[in-house]
């Protein structure tokens, strides 16, 4: 058996959150499921080879998303090759940028990102600047 972790997100909006993701992450739509009256209560998206899922807050089931309970508990880090361009993008598409991405003393490129749904994302990368100190 394979032992497999995958996040979901709760959201105020699955639908704007679905739109979000895959404009701003060039995230993938594995999958879409909603009740009967259109509600999003589960979504599989994918970067690259790393997945996600998200649903629609629900009260009534204790699914708060983050501004619902005051700001998010959790930061979810995302490397990628081009962590400017993409906190760039996220930002284009309503996230705001919370802490700008620079060359950290600690060895890494990062910044961090509310994402229009209350969630943060610390997105890193390589060392901009690789001469040796």
């Amino acid at each position: 058996m394979n032992i497999q972790l995958i996040p979901k997100l709760l959201v105020s909006d699955a639908d704007a959150a679905i739109t979000f993701y895959t404009q701003a992450l060039e995230a993938q739509v594995n999958l879409r499921v909603a009740d009967d009256r259109g509600v999003v209560n589960h979504a599989e998206l994918a970067l690259d080879s790393v997945a996600f899922a998200l649903a629609q807050s629900v009260e009534e089931w204790g699914w708060n998303d983050p501004r619902s309970v005051g700001g998010s508990p959790v930061l979810i880090m995302l490397t990628v090759q081009n962590p400017d361009a993409t906190a760039d993008r996220m930002v284009q598409h309503g996230a705001e940028l919370v802490i700008p991405v620079e060359d950290r003393p600690y060895g890494k490129r990062q910044g961090r990102v509310r994402d229009p749904f209350g969630h943060l994302w610390v997105i890193g990368g390589e060392l901009r600047d690789q001469r040796p100190r």
